[in-house]
């Protein structure tokens, strides 16, 4: 027999609160699997995972890829075996005394995103821009890639007429040969 503990004065709320902070303890380490069980310091060393947006036009595929806070010499885009990875890190300004803070909401440390990149991109002609927080990746598509557009050549096929004009039959005579 399990033995309880018996609270008179206890509210049915506190069970619930309980449960609550458990289930987010036990996220949190599935979450950051490291010792990182002080949760002011997760929050402040903790990795984040940049936005990123991907199009494509005719000519080029572009990736936004929002960084803000990030030094341009913390950026390293590289292109290989048709993976494109991106890898930065945002670091915690340890100018002020972290017993200031009173919330640290920001996440801060190293990421890395890789995007497999389709066959039709040339791999010579990828470029990074940085501007504004907003790494911009443009990869151009091969020559093959791009699409072409034919002109037909008119009068080929069927004579056109002068407006106001129709064409009559002709008659034809057979000839034998006898």
């Amino acid at each position: 027999m399990t033995i309880t503990r018996f609270a008179p004065f206890r509210s049915p709320l506190s069970d619930v609160a309980l449960l609550q902070n458990r289930l987010n303890s036990i996220f949190q380490d599935f979450a950051w699997p490291t010792s990182q069980n002080n949760s002011s310091e997760s929050l402040a060393t903790g990795s984040f995972v940049p936005a990123v947006d991907v199009y494509e036009d005719a000519q080029k595929v572009v990736m936004k890829v929002e960084v803000p806070g990030i030094k341009q010499e913390d950026l390293d885009v590289r292109l290989e075996n048709n993976t494109l990875t991106i890898k930065g890190e945002r670091k915690f300004e340890s100018e002020e005394k972290e017993e200031n803070f009173h919330r640290i909401e920001r996440r801060y440390g190293s990421f890395v995103r890789s995007f497999s990149v389709p066959q039709t991109v040339d791999t010579e002609g990828v470029a990074a821009d940085y501007e504004n927080g907003v790494l911009t990746v443009t990869l151009n598509k091969k020559a093959e890639a791009k699409p072409k557009q034919v002109k037909i050549g008119i009068g080929t096929g069927s004579q056109q007429q002068p407006q106001g004009q129709t064409s009559k039959p002709k008659q034809v005579e057979a000839s034998t040969a006898a």
